[in-house]
């Protein structure tokens, strides 16, 4: 379970003397939940949140715990645990082909330079996207570049997935199917969005405003609460 416990991120103001500005102020949460959509307007604090969860945020005040791990003690114990999907997979992708890219992340398990590429070559048949392996990631679509970034992720075997606003920049189709991709998922999964059918298919939904926890719970009375304050 992911716990974070009086947590605070406060980055200084622009402008001599300006107080600091918080991005979240005194948040706690208990993170046990299979699916748990965050949702929020822009800048409400929601990709603060979520990259807190596995350290590559770091609290200014509080504490993130994974499993009991601290995120900012242990952050190394604490990446392989949770593995990070970002909204614009192209700020992950390291490598030039989707098949070098799964490779590199298999690196720590598998030594053999050619067992390690047969080893991503199933990975990525087993997710569907194989026959792109050796193509260059920059003549893939939206949908399968996301889809080789959640390869290369799960390819660290980790136990929980965040993905910021991972169907943000992805048509119809393709937000269709990596949703269908997140529900088959075994692990747990932590994901913002703006897509509130989306979010729906969570167990628990967590409403971000102004850097503050404004709802959380069941999907239907959290998504209500959050247009109701839209709107307001």
């Amino acid at each position: 379970m992911i716990q974070l416990r009086d947590v605070s991120v406060r980055v200084p103001a622009i402008g001599r003397n300006a107080p600091e500005r918080a991005l979240l102020d005194s948040i706690s949460l208990d993170l046990a939940e299979s699916r748990i959509a965050v949702i929020g307007a822009n800048g409400s604090g929601k990709s603060t949140l979520l990259r807190l969860l596995n350290g590559l945020r770091a609290p200014s005040s509080g504490q993130v715990l994974v499993g009991g791990l601290d995120t900012v003690r242990d952050s190394k114990a604490v990446r392989s645990l949770v593995g990070f999907v970002f909204t614009d997979p192209l700020a992950q992708l390291l490598m030039p082909t989707p098949v070098e890219d799964v490779a590199l992340s298999l690196r720590g398990r598998i030594r053999n330079r050619s067992v390690r590429a047969e080893a991503a070559q199933r990975l990525l048949d087993e997710r569907g996207i194989g026959r792109v392996a050796h193509q260059s990631i920059y003549d893939l679509s939206g949908g399968e570049r996301q889809l080789v970034a959640l390869t290369s992720v799960l390819a660290v075997e980790p136990e929980v997935v965040v993905a910021d606003e991972p169907t943000t920049l992805l048509d119809l189709r393709n937000k269709l199917m990596l949703r269908d991709v997140f529900e088959s998922l075994t692990q747990q999964v932590i994901f913002s969005t703006h897509d509130l059918e989306f979010a729906r298919e969570a167990q628990r939904v967590i409403v971000i405003d102004g850097g503050r926890v404004l709802a959380d719970g069941e999907p239907d009375a959290a998504i209500a609460a959050y247009a109701g304050a839209m709107r307001a």
